[in-house]
């Protein structure tokens, strides 16, 4: 095929609703809205108490990914002890980081070329709830253990998946895992490493649960993405990666879609504060990667936005894409996954370039939720765009091409371009059989809940006895 840009070769999931990829491409198609709604009855018997229940502010509805404490430990070499202590986050991507390699024909364990590792995750949330006790982590200037972190994500892969290239953790917040996906992109470009494994891993809730409305979450549990109605957006759990590689080395393999332009850029201050988003910083990621593309606005046909569902978030990002799409020709179709899914925080961007990998790659554009009327401050003309309210055939004749951005609270911007691959001059690799995980419960019961039984937040030597757990340092955890 053509040597030019970075080939998509594998990719693998596990999204709100989907156990795979395929299956979360058939629910974007079919319009399906992944929230969970939960009964009193079951937010009780996940640990909530009634103050929360009976607050008008909560909202009974996430994004909690089913199955979440199920883990193969003998398989990735853990003893049921120590995969109890090993953040869900990281016990997620380990499985999707193999069935996303499975997927591009390769087999974990066995690859002899530099393989490297690029993710990123949001903050260990099972620590917090489930392990964090003071009293047994020594010296308190150290509250978390090593191996507990989000550094240790892609060190943990490479262990675990015997991957020699470079292993970098991304850290920008909603950004993070369309950073990792720029810079293995980058690194292969550079020849560090010859296949890449990028994405990321979010586990908001560790059980059901519902949150408190405000400070920019909707108040009903739906995302309305530059919808009139928008009100804010719902985090949700799960983990997405894709395997890459230079176009010039691909011969027999799967190719989803080319990479053909990535930038990152942040605000500065350049923006009317921390948390909130500049035009400035994501019109230049958007410019740049268009032009490392050697493409122009009116070759896009589609751009899969951050689109959180905050209307000064989709406002800002509206302006920022119309500045640079200003005067293009053909109008350009917006859409968000987020409103589908919910917000995945550090793997929100490798989910919506994955959505948008199969748009180009089938010519279908998914439906963006919950759109009637664009909001009064997000301006579509100024671009030619249109929301793509229903799923429809691609919008232009000629070579697909999209893009995808993510924004991360912070100011720092990712925004990636991608296009069809060529026609193959060999027949596809077929992928590998996908390896069947067989899933049992490794958990450690919340802190508080050991607290209410023995008031002292302690285990029991029984407690301890029953779920096969020790109090131990992450330090030895791969040993």
């Amino acid at each position: 095929m053509s040597d030019d840009g970075i080939a998509i070769v594998g990719m693998a999931a596990r999204l709100p609703g989907a156990a795979d990829v395929a299956a979360y491409w058939d629910n974007l198609c079919a319009g399906i809205d992944t929230t969970r709604r939960y009964s009193a009855d079951e937010l009780r018997a996940a640990g909530v108490g009634d103050e929360l229940l009976d607050d008008p502010r909560y909202v009974r509805a996430g994004g909690y990914l089913p199955g979440i404490e199920d883990f193969d430990a003998e398989f990735f070499g853990y003893t049921p002890a120590e995969a109890a202590q090993v953040d869900p986050q990281h016990r997620l991507f380990l499985e999707v980081a193999w069935h996303a390699l499975q997927d591009a024909g390769e087999q974990p364990g066995r690859l002899d070329a530099p393989v490297g590792v690029f993710t990123g995750t949001s903050v260990n949330r099972y620590f917090l709830r489930h392990l964090y006790r003071p009293e047994l982590l020594g010296a308190a200037d150290e509250p978390m253990p090593p191996g507990h972190a989000p550094d240790y994500l892609p060190l943990r892969t490479a262990y675990k998946l015997g991957l020699t290239g470079p292993a970098v953790a991304t850290q920008a917040a909603c950004a993070s895992s369309l950073v990792a996906v720029c810079l293995a992109a980058q690194s292969l470009l550079d020849y560090r490493c010859d296949l890449a494994l990028a994405g990321g891993s979010s586990v908001a809730a560790t059980a059901p649960s519902g949150y408190l409305a405000g400070a920019g979450l909707s108040p009903d549990g739906t995302i309305r993405a530059f919808d009139a109605k928008a009100q804010g957006t719902r985090y949700a759990s799960g983990a997405a990666g894709v395997v890459l590689k230079r176009c010039e080395d691909v011969t027999d393999d799967r190719v989803y879609a080319v990479l053909r332009g990535w930038a990152v850029s942040n605000d500065g201050a350049r923006r009317g504060g921390f948390a909130v988003p500049g035009v400035a910083g994501l019109a230049d990621a958007v410019a740049e990667a268009l032009a490392t593309a050697d493409l122009s606005p009116a070759d896009i046909g589609y751009v899969e936005t951050h689109g959180s569902g905050t209307p000064l978030g989709d406002a800002i990002e509206v302006r920022a894409l119309g500045s640079v799409f200003a005067g293009a020709a053909q109008p350009c179709l917006l859409g968000s996954v987020k409103p589908s899914i919910g917000n995945l925080d550090a793997a929100a961007g490798v989910a919506g370039l994955i959505k948008a990998a199969l748009a180009v790659r089938d010519g279908v554009v998914p439906a963006s939720l919950h759109f009637d009327a664009p909001h009064p401050d997000v301006d579509l003309a100024a671009g030619r765009f249109e929301i793509a309210e229903r799923t429809r055939a691609w919008p232009a004749p000629g070579p697909r091409y999209a893009g995808v951005s993510a924004i991360g609270l912070g100011g720092t911007t990712a925004h990636v371009v991608l296009g069809e691959p060529p026609p193959a001059d060999t027949p596809r690799r077929a992928p590998l059989p996908p390896q069947r995980f067989h899933r049992r419960r490794h958990w450690i019961e919340p802190v508080q809940r050991r607290r209410d039984r023995t008031g002292d937040g302690i285990d029991t030597q029984r407690d301890r006895a029953a779920t096969g757990t020790e109090p131990r340092s992450e330090v030895d955890d791969d040993r």
